[in-house]
């Protein structure tokens, strides 16, 4: 089993929404794409430093992150991102920290994708190949 990487398109999501609301122009709307690595033992998503400047998100917090050693640090929280993946999108904070973006489950809860190990890559979810369904009760 090999890791599995995917393009992500990662955008200030207070850039797109002042679009929408017509008070930035789209060419304005800062974004950034990543080659990023699947984690899916990992909770929450992760990006470096450098990609939070480049996206113009600013720390709106800290968090304690566990690594897989048992080490805890804590690390700054972004303000929201759009996180793209095959053409579905969410919104989330992300962890920062490390040198590469980083996805974690819950990215990949909520956009309904699964990792297929064995062709490491990301797929929908059988059950919703069409768009993301939430689960609720």
């Amino acid at each position: 089993m090999g890791e599995i990487r995917v393009k992500v398109m990662l955008t200030n999501s207070t850039d797109e929404a002042l679009n929408r609301r017509r008070k930035l122009k789209k060419s304005s709307i800062r974004r950034f794409e990543a080659d990023a690595l699947v984690d899916t033992g990992a909770v929450r998503s992760v990006i470096p430093v450098h990609v939070m400047e480049k996206l113009g998100v600013l720390e709106r917090g800290q968090r304690v992150a566990e690594y897989a050693d048992g080490r805890k640090e804590t690390v700054g929280v972004t303000e929201p991102i759009i996180f793209d993946i095959l053409g579905r999108d969410t919104l989330e904070e992300a962890l920062v920290l490390g040198d590469e973006v980083l996805i974690g489950q819950t990215v990949l809860e909520k956009l309904d994708l699964l990792a297929d190990c064995a062709n490491r890559r990301l797929v929908p979810n059988p059950a919703h190949p069409d768009q993301p369904v939430s689960k609720v009760k």
